[in-house]
Order: C-alpha cells, then structure tokens, then sequence
C-alpha cells in the first residue's frame, strides 16, 4: 500500500458520504499526532523556534495545497502554525485531507532535518 504522503489529492465533487468509523480510525493511524474532531475535521499544531521559521514552513505548505489543489485553514503565530483540514464540498473527512495531511507531516520532517 501506498504512503498516504504519496498519493495525489483528488478533488471531490460532492455526494459522497464523509467517512467515518472505521475508516476514519483507519486513516487516523497513518497520520500521527493529527486529531480527528468530531469525526469532521483534522486538525495539528506545530511548533517552531521564531516567526520567520514558522512563516516559511506555512509558505511550503500553501505550495503542495496548492499543488494539490487542496487548501486547509492555516494559523500562523510566533513559533506556532495551526493547520485544519476538511473537505468542504461534502463538510467532512475524505482520504485526501489524510494525503494532505501525510504530505504536511512530510514538510515539517523534511525542514527539521535540513
């Protein structure tokens, strides 16, 4: 199977289910430290060591949103960016706010090695 940073986010048209359950759980283990809220959104903090640190890794992530075509809310602040993921066509969870999700994890290992 597929890393989930791997795959492509693909857009929703609407009038499919949001997912729940036990897919949701299913998808959940693949992206630790990401909460699921009220089986609706996900939603992750992360932590940096000043502005201009956090401001770059919200830059590199509005980049693969955009790549994706898959845009989550982001909050910026001194040393702390908030991200929240939803599919607003269906206003649940679909596999892709996991991809996107996956592929955001994958952004911050990548800038916490260089």
């Amino acid at each position: 199977m597929a890393e989930l940073a791997d795959k492509k986010c693909v857009p929703c048209r609407g009038g499919v289910p949001p997912l729940q359950g036990a897919e949701l759980d299913a998808l959940k283990k693949q992206v630790p430290g990401w909460e699921v809220v009220n089986e609706h959104h996900l939603k992750k903090a992360f932590t940096f060591p000043d502005f201009q640190t956090a401001l770059n890794f919200v830059n590199r992530v509005g980049a693969v949103a955009e790549e994706q075509g898959h845009h989550p809310d982001i909050f910026l602040a001194w040393g702390k960016v908030e991200i929240t993921i939803w599919t607003h066509k269906i206003d649940g969870l679909t596999e892709s706010d996991f991809i996107l999700a996956a592929k955001i994890d994958r952004l911050k290992r990548e800038s916490a090695a260089a």
